[in-house]
């Protein structure tokens, strides 16, 4: 079942946020181990005897590095006399290991520094190895600026001594040092050939801090993007009682057109008013209408200048935080929704709206207790608004809770059955249950639930995707199961692409997704390259086709144009955990890159 339990570790990493559709799938390399992991280091025979040392990867392996004696031979040790200085050093150090054991650090310590001043510097392996011990004490005491000291004496003696490397990474980690820190695990990995299971954990963890570290950072002074028209169409598509992508553009737009004429034809020949001038608020509905989405911030920061006066305040709150959601202005956006989510006497739809993208944000800063909460009061504010459920049970399966992600897409349905995403999301939770339980009966259902979908929504291009994503899988599935691989299934899958291509032309992540599929089905990454550039040409700001392509060149080892491609990606994210997915794929290709020049190996290249 290796399989596939592959395939539901892919899906359940890569679930991407509202900037694309509902919730995507995305084909690409790990973070810290699909980067480097490409590269397979086999050390050379040991030239000598290695030195027993201290303090492995993690104490709570109880030392298993020491090796044990028998009491008979450790009695002999101990008896016989030592004849140089290496072997008075050798005694110092394996007392140190005894003190240690026993969690006498202070005493370990004493005794590595004796075994390192008697030591002959010439003898570059014991040495490393007492540096090395010594260092695995003071990280017991918690000095982890000694720690880094000795464990750079040691790597200094032996640069490819993969246990200091692994400690000082732990240091330079615990000092916030996240960028040293994924250079020495990383070097580390690369040493042990990528065997090693607690360095591979802690590479991915560095890898994640450093990618978060570096958003928040970069993400305070992030310049707004202006979305394309079709990426705010259809983001408000994906609600149904939403105001803003309801109400506010359906209220008598077309008599509020005629105010908006140019002033001079609202003046008379005489100077007098003919016609009242539409407040900023209404202006804004308008551009709505029109798709001049730039001008709505301006125009509802005109409206929100004197508060006191203005009648629209939660509306142009909603919108404005509307917009600047959109044009990844997230912590702005979410002072205007916080702010409507908690006033007094607000129509029920427009707050439980609020709620929603509240929550939304607050899950994208990882704060998963504050997103739910927010929308279980949206529930309980208004229990029969399908948006709630529907952007509720999105959030759940983010967070694998399928069972509750799918009873909430239930709930949603039966509110508005002609709401076709919730269809949509509700079989993807069913696929992303099978594959987790490796089960072929609920893959089935998935599958039937996608035809079934697009027989009642034939238009509906994220049914047509994820429908086809369900037969690829099932592929992969029927494969496992030493079944031959039915092409059908494949060209199933381009025809719906196709027609989703068709039904929405504008939309970049469709092309996108299609050459993700193309590329697993026929390997050929000079056409998928072509359709992400064709994606582009539709939308220069699909940031996920800079991410696919970044991801593409670093499995085909041309790792500056992965680091290219992935600075374009994170200037157009919208989110700060999107940016630090970004940033995460970034930095182990830019750590990539030092690490092979430091380790003197040739950086592989046409990989794919």
């Amino acid at each position: 079942m290796a399989t596939l339990t592959k395939i539901g570790d892919q899906l359940k990493d890569l679930t991407e946020g509202w900037s694309k559709w509902d919730i995507a799938l995305y084909v690409g390399a790990p973070l810290a181990l699909g980067v480097a992991g490409f590269w397979y280091y086999k050390r050379g025979a040991a030239g000598s005897k290695k030195v027993e040392d201290v303090g492995g990867e993690g104490l709570e392996n109880k030392l298993k590095d020491v090796k044990t004696t028998s009491a008979s031979k450790t009695q002999q040790q101990t008896q016989k006399q030592p004849q140089s200085r290496q072997d008075l050093a050798q005694a110092a150090k394996n007392k140190g290991n005894k003190f240690f054991k026993e969690g006498k650090y202070e005493d370990a310590i004493i005794c590595y520094t004796e075994a390192i001043k008697t030591c002959p510097p010439d003898i570059k392996t014991d040495m490393s190895t007492f540096y090395q011990n010594r260092a695995a004490a003071y990280e017991n005491q918690k000095n982890y600026k000694n720690v880094i000291e000795d464990c750079t004496a040691a790597l200094q003696l032996n640069p490819r001594y993969s246990k200091a490397l692994a400690r000082r990474s732990k240091a330079y980690e615990v000092l916030e040092k996240y960028r040293e820190a994924l250079e020495d695990i990383t070097k580390a990995c690369l040493i042990e050939g990528f065997q090693n299971q607690s360095y591979l954990q802690a590479a991915d963890r560095v890898l994640k801090t450093l990618g978060k570290s570096r958003a928040v950072a970069e993400y305070k002074n992030k310049k707004p993007i202006q979305p394309s028209k079709f990426y705010v169409e259809n983001y408000l598509a994906g609600f149904v009682n939403d105001p803003v992508a309801c109400k506010f553009k359906s209220d008598d737009l077309k008599e509020l057109g005629v105010k908006m004429k140019q002033e001079a034809d609202l003046i008379g020949d005489n100077g007098a008013v003919l016609l009242e001038k539409p407040s900023a608020f209404e202006q804004a509905k308008n551009c709505l209408l029109t798709q001049d989405y730039e001008q709505i911030l301006d125009l509802c920061e005109e409206e929100l200048a004197d508060e006191a006066v203005s009648s629209r305040v939660p509306e142009t709150l909603l919108l404005r935080g509307t917009m600047r959601l959109l044009q990844g202005m997230g912590d702005q956006a979410l002072e205007d929704l916080s702010r409507v989510a908690g006033m007094e006497g607000v129509d029920k739809t427009l707050q439980a709206t609020a709620l929603i993208r509240e929550g939304c944000l607050r899950m994208q800063k990882e704060t998963q207790e504050d997103s739910l909460s927010s929308f279980v009061k949206a529930e309980a504010l208004d229990p029969e608004n399908s948006d709630v459920f529907h952007h509720h049970g999105q959030q759940l399966l983010q967070l694998e809770k399928l069972d509750e992600a799918i009873s909430k897409f239930d709930r949603s349905i039966k509110l508005s059955p002609d709401f076709p995403t919730s269809y949509v999301q509700k079989y993807y939770a069913v696929h992303r249950k099978a594959i987790m339980k490796e089960d072929l009966k609920l893959l089935t259902e998935a599958k039937a639930g996608f035809e079934q979908t697009i027989t009642k929504f034939p238009n509906c291009s994220d049914a047509l995707i994820l429908a086809d994503w369900a037969l690829f899988f099932l592929i992969d599935l029927f494969s496992l199961l030493q079944a031959l691989s039915d092409q059908g299934l494949f060209e199933e899958a381009e025809n719906f692409f196709k027609k989703a291509q068709d039904v929405q032309p504008r939309n970049a992540n469709n092309i996108v997704h299609r050459g993700l599929m193309l590329l697993q089905w026929k390997g050929n990454v000079e056409k998928t390259l072509e359709l992400l550039e064709e994606a582009l040409k539709i939308d220069p700001t699909c940031q996920y086709a800079y991410e696919i392509r970044g991801t593409i060149e670093v499995q085909r080892g041309n790792l500056s144009e992965a680091v290219n491609n992935f600075k374009k990606a994170i200037a157009l994210s919208n989110s700060e955990s999107e940016m630090a997915h970004l940033f995460s794929l970034m930095e182990a290709a830019e750590v990539q890159v030092k690490v092979a020049k430091d380790l003197n190996i040739q950086l592989p290249s046409g990989m794919m």
